[in-house]
C-alpha cells in the first residue's frame, strides 16, 4: 500500500475517559521491547506514565478498518505544539506513524508553531524523528527533547 493510500486509510477518532486501559496496553505493547533493551520495563511505569497525563481532549485512537492499532497525544502549549505520545502497535508499525506524524505537521504548519517531542534515548524513534525533520534541542538522564519547526509559506521563525 502505497503512503498515500495507507493515510487515506486511518481515522483519528478521540478518546474518552473510559479508554485509558487500552491506551495503557497500547503503550505497553509499542514500547516494552526498546524498554526492555536497556533494562528499563516496567508495566507499573508504563501505566502510571499514560494515567498521569492522561486528557481525553488531547488523545485520538488511531484506527485502520476500525480497529485501533495506536494513539497520538498532541497538546498544544504557548508558542508550540507537545507531541506526548505517539505509539504504534508492532504488529501495524509500516508506515503508520509517518502517516500519523504528517497529520501533525500539517497541523502545526497551519498553526506556525514549532513541535516538540521527547524520545528515549536508545530507542530507534530517535531515528524516526531525525529521518522527519526534527532536530536534538538536549539530552536528558534518559530521553532525547527534539523540535520540527513549523513550515509555512516557505518560512520559519
Amino acid at each position: 500500500m502505497s503512503a498515500a493510500e495507507l493515510e487515506t486509510t486511518i481515522t483519528l477518532v478521540t478518546a474518552r475517559a473510559e479508554d485509558i486501559q487500552s491506551l495503557v496496553a497500547l503503550r505497553i505493547a509499542a514500547m516494552r521491547e526498546s524498554l526492555e533493551s536497556i533494562g528499563r520495563f516496567d508495566p507499573e511505569r508504563a501505566r502510571e506514565g499514560v494515567r498521569a497525563g492522561f486528557s481525553p481532549h488531547h488523545t485520538q485512537h488511531i484506527e485502520i478498518d476500525q480497529r485501533r492499532v495506536g494513539f497520538v497525544v498532541v497538546m498544544q502549549d504557548s508558542g508550540w505544539l507537545l507531541l506526548d505520545h505517539l505509539y504504534v502497535h508492532p504488529r501495524y508499525r509500516q508506515g503508520i506513524g509517518a502517516a500519523v506524524l504528517r497529520r501533525v505537521f500539517n497541523d502545526a504548519d497551519q498553526l506556525r508553531l514549532p513541535i516538540r517531542v521527547g524520545v528515549l534515548r536508545d530507542s530507534a524513534s530517535n531515528r524516526f524523528y531525525m529521518r522527519h525533520g526534527f532536530q536534538l534541542l538536549e539530552q536528558g538522564e534518559f530521553d532525547n527533547y527534539y523540535v520540527r519547526r513549523h513550515r509555512t509559506s516557505g518560512f520559519t521563525d
